[in-house]
């Protein structure tokens, strides 16, 4: 069951709801580039940039948190987010991988 901040246990986290956040060239940015910060890297959500409302930041985030890619934490008026590399790396072994090699291949989208 989900925390109060709606992350789901490691147990929890499926291949299906990874596949359907990280279907969107957005949030799979966001993952990216926190699979390759140092470990444990927590950034806030407006870092990133991303070219959208911050209502459909919110959402991405969102999205990304009740996957089980990311740690959200409230830190005075914002929201630092932090990738859950360990518990990602024990599901779905090589996936962070794929991604951060996407990241270095010619045309990444």
């Amino acid at each position: 069951m989900p925390d109060e901040e709606g992350h789901p246990a490691v147990e929890e986290i499926e291949l299906g709801k990874v596949l359907a956040a990280l279907a969107d060239p957005l949030r799979r940015r966001v993952v990216r580039e926190l699979a390759c910060s140092p470990d444990g890297a927590a950034r806030t959500c407006s870092s990133f940039a991303l070219p959208v409302s911050k209502a459909t930041v919110t959402h991405h985030f969102r999205a990304l948190r009740e996957a089980g890619l990311i740690r959200q934490v409230d830190r005075g008026n914002s929201r630092m987010a932090a990738l859950r590399r360990t518990d990602i790396d024990t599901r779905f072994p090589g996936l962070l991988a794929l991604l951060t090699a996407e990241a270095q291949a010619p045309g990444d989208g």
